[in-house]
């Protein structure tokens, strides 16, 4: 199947995006990737090693679960939405930095789905060998939830 581009199912914009492609979407799953190089998007993450530390790996989830939902979204004919990142639980890496030149599949499969709340459990690997994995919680908020927590005037700009 071909997907749109991932700035298409993320609200976010440069340089906060932080996926390169989509390779699959379903009712359960949601599996991305991303390359460490020097003049990609995640250059401006890189230390001075032109790694991408590890803690980068907890965003790198959370974005392919909001692929996910954007995916979803689109479907309906909504745009995509906003998500907060609750928490997450056992998350563990392997690595203290992603190597440049390191291919990172990132892969969010949907555990639990109640309107707003949702829980995926999460991986990275790189040639087949899991760097990190985490099990994370997200809640979609409506928009007065949005306009309680950042106000009114900020709404526009998110």
């Amino acid at each position: 199947m071909q997907y749109q581009s991932v700035n298409s199912y993320l609200p976010h914009k440069t340089p906060m995006i932080m996926i390169d492609k989509v390779h699959l979407v379903n009712n359960k799953q949601s599996i991305c990737s991303v390359k460490v190089t020097k003049d990609g998007i995640l250059s401006p993450f890189l230390n001075r090693d032109n790694q991408l530390p590890n803690f980068f790996a907890i965003e790198l989830m959370a974005q392919t679960i909001g692929v996910w939902n954007g995916y979803h979204d689109t479907k309906k004919n909504h745009s995509p939405q906003l998500g907060m990142l609750l928490g997450g639980r056992a998350i563990k890496t392997t690595l203290p930095a992603f190597t440049l030149n390191s291919e990172l599949i990132i892969t969010a499969n949907l555990v639990l789905f109640d309107a707003k709340l949702a829980n995926f459990d999460c991986n990275i690997t790189i040639n087949q060998q899991c760097v990190a994995s985490g099990k994370l919680n997200v809640y979609e908020p409506d928009q007065s939830e949005l306009a309680q927590l950042f106000g009114s005037q900020r709404l526009g700009g998110l």
